[in-house]
């Protein structure tokens, strides 16, 4: 069989997670909330789901500059490997840098810094547009020489250790504070105390945080997340809302010169008003919201069973149809907006149950094409159209456990 090994990544970082969680309830640390938890690993979803369409994309880009436009002929061996890696943790530092120092970068590597904990799932929020950015930084590579297989081979290593580094139960390493970025040294670059903001961009090694200017140790506890916090659970507004404050801000400035500085100058050039303008009209929060267990084990379950359908689909791409490898993406966005939404407690999530059930139904007439499936199909939407006000009470109670008009 031709499997997608790379799956495996999925129970492996899930293990790991785990056993953090394990270690920090047997020391009576509470580093792990629900709700923080969930929307962390949904980010991570939905960027190793669609990691699997543009993938492809970036090695074909590094593959073209390669071939068309590589300034020296670099052949594989044991000190390129090593100039590979160094190359890679040097520009990875300035993208990183950058990204929290112009507004247009800081729209896609927000969300990684959304989350008000610290442990391994938060190094799942990674967004696809944050991985389209990256590979416009380490486009050079190709151009310096580096073969593609290369450098594909070796951003799967780099991109390995940060994972590890997104941790509270791990303390000071000795001496290899002095050579790695550590936990400890991460820790300072997610949080936002004042004389931590804007420190520690290193992703291996802390030479270059040393070497720039841009180091701090870790001394005072810090306090992680954004400087504001954001204050939502929503999938779809964790993605988008510094877009759209951007956006605002551009749209707000006087003149082409204020508004290109909105976009492409520091994030602090973007109206601090402009988020509650925009959550006052989009985001409608709900006054009402309170938590229950049937909430909790309702998006828990969701989680878990799209973690599977996940690793399944990964692990076995090669032998699923590109139709429905867009409708397997489709569900599991949707499952995934779901959960925000029921988690900010919106009514409105009765209806996404439409939505995801109309992928399953024409998933399931492409595999069997049968005239009685959508004629089924059908008598159960109007059925369901019937009755939709006992359906959406009962729904409501089932997963809130109140019902509300």
């Amino acid at each position: 069989m031709h499997l997608n090994y790379l799956a495996l990544a999925v129970p492996f970082f899930l293990t790991f997670i785990g056993l953090e969680y394990l270690v920090a309830r047997k020391n009576g640390k509470t580093y792990f909330k629900f709700n923080d938890s969930i929307t962390n690993l949904s980010v991570g979803i939905a960027e190793r789901l669609l990691d699997m369409f543009t993938v492809g994309i970036f090695y074909f880009v590094y593959d073209y500059l390669y071939r068309h436009f590589a300034i020296f002929d670099i052949k594989s061996s044991v000190l390129l490997w090593v100039a590979l890696l160094i190359c890679t943790d040097f520009i990875w530092y300035w993208y990183h840098r950058l990204a929290h120092e112009v507004t247009v970068f800081w729209c896609a590597h927000v969300v990684h810094h959304q989350s008000e904990e610290f442990n391994y799932t938060v190094s799942a929020r990674i967004t696809v547009f944050q991985a389209f950015i990256r590979t416009g930084f380490w486009a050079i590579l190709p151009v310096i020489g580096f073969p593609p297989a290369m450098i594909t081979s070796m951003l799967l290593v780099h991109g390995l250790y940060p994972f590890f580094i997104h941790t509270r139960t791990i303390g000071k390493l000795g001496i290899l504070e002095y050579i790695l970025v550590t936990p400890s040294h991460h820790r300072v670059h997610h949080a936002s105390n004042p004389q931590y903001l804007d420190k520690n961009y290193g992703d291996v090694f802390i030479i270059w945080d040393k070497l720039f200017g841009t180091f701090v140790k870790e001394e005072e506890e810090p306090v992680y997340g954004l400087t504001k916090p954001l204050e939502s659970n929503s999938f779809l507004w964790q993605h988008f809302h510094f877009i759209l404050e951007m956006l605002y801000s551009a749209r707000q400035a006087k003149g082409w010169r204020n508004k290109l500085r909105v976009v492409f100058g520091k994030p602090d050039n973007v109206d601090p008003e402009a988020r509650k303008i925009l959550e006052d009209k989009f985001l409608l929060r709900n006054p009402h919201a309170t938590e229950t267990p049937k909430l909790f084990n309702y998006v828990l379950w969701q989680i878990v069973a799209t973690l599977m359908v996940l690793f399944s689909f990964l692990l076995l791409e090669h032998y699923v149809p590109v139709f429905i490898q867009v409708c397997v993406t489709l569900l599991i966005l949707l499952t995934l907006i779901n959960c925000g939404a029921i988690m900010e407690q919106k009514n409105w999530v009765f209806y996404l149950e439409y939505a995801r059930y109309l992928v399953l139904c024409v998933a399931g007439y492409y595999c069997w094409p049968h005239p009685a499936l959508p004629c089924a199909a059908a008598l159960i939407m109007i059925t369901a159209f019937y009755f939709q006000s006992h359906l959406k009470e009962h729904y409501l109670r089932l997963v809130y456990g109140y019902y509300r008009s």
